[in-house]
């Protein structure tokens, strides 16, 4: 095995490692108002993190019919993601300003995210990101660095040619942020419940994945797309989602959907 192989082999084993750090890369934190998917008009406030124990009252949301005993994400209807138009920097983009849309935006900017690539990872931030966002690209960058030099990479470049990582959103919780300056469905607070693997040179399955980890993202409508932000009005209030589990009544009623992804 070369230095290259071994330094590939590092990365893989360290992003493993680095569940945490990666699932934090993109916390943007967020305010919610309803929920998007039909439910709750009533902002929660909280840590930025799923809370295992939070037990929400089934009579909170029996008359808006999402509270069903025998419902789960796994049984219920799937999110079916739109499709983009456009693709810029190696990121989708060209999302309708819908709910579905802001949530679709979500979706593949999280799986096609360069996690291990700071200089592609900026310009796909630069696609993304709001003008109004202030050092919120630094601070992604500044994480993407993080991870590289905790996977023994320099802190700046380009993943390792025979490194692959792969991300895949398996649920989301999406809730509009209900704001004075923007119209009602403008900005959308997502949760993201994902899988990631790492592949090698050698290929075949990853021993020992990431699986079930959590990421929320902020988006607002603005200049004709869907963009990342960090302003604080927009974060001042946060929500707590149920834990997501695909089996679980609570999660269903929480509002935690599983995503149908291209047949």
């Amino acid at each position: 095995m070369d230095a290259h192989d071994r330094k590939a082999r590092r990365a893989k084993l360290t992003l493993i490692g680095l569940g945490t750090l990666v699932g934090a890369a993109l916390v943007g934190g967020g305010v919610t108002a309803f929920l998007v998917l039909g439910g709750d008009d009533e902002a929660k406030s909280g840590s930025d993190k799923p809370s295992a124990s939070a037990t929400p009252s089934p009579s909170a949301s029996a008359d808006k019919g999402l509270w069903n005993k025998k419902m789960t994400p796994a049984k219920g209807q799937k999110v079916k993601l739109e499709v983009p138009t456009g693709q810029k920097n190696g990121l989708s983009t060209g999302f309708p300003r819908t709910a579905f849309g802001a949530i679709s935006a979500a979706v593949y900017f999280h799986e096609e995210y360069a996690w291990l690539d700071d200089q592609r990872a900026r310009e796909q931030l630069e696609v993304i990101t709001s003008p109004d966002a202030t050092g919120y690209i630094d601070e992604q960058i500044s994480e993407v660095r993080k991870l590289r030099e905790g996977a023994g990479l320099p802190p700046s470049g380009g993943a390792p040619a025979n490194l692959t990582v792969t991300t895949t959103v398996e649920a989301v919780r999406a809730k509009s942020i209900l704001a004075p300056d923007v119209a009602r469905g403008d900005v959308v607070h997502v949760w993201l419940s994902f899988d990631r693997y790492a592949t090698g040179p050698e290929g075949g399955a990853d021993d020992n994945p990431i699986k079930g980890d959590t990421s929320d993202l902020v988006l607002k409508w603005q200049n004709g797309g869907w963009k990342l932000t960090n302003e604080a009005k927009y974060l001042s209030k946060r929500t707590n989602p149920v834990a997501y589990d695909p089996n679980s009544p609570y999660a269903w009623q929480d509002g935690w959907w599983q995503v149908r992804h291209a047949d």
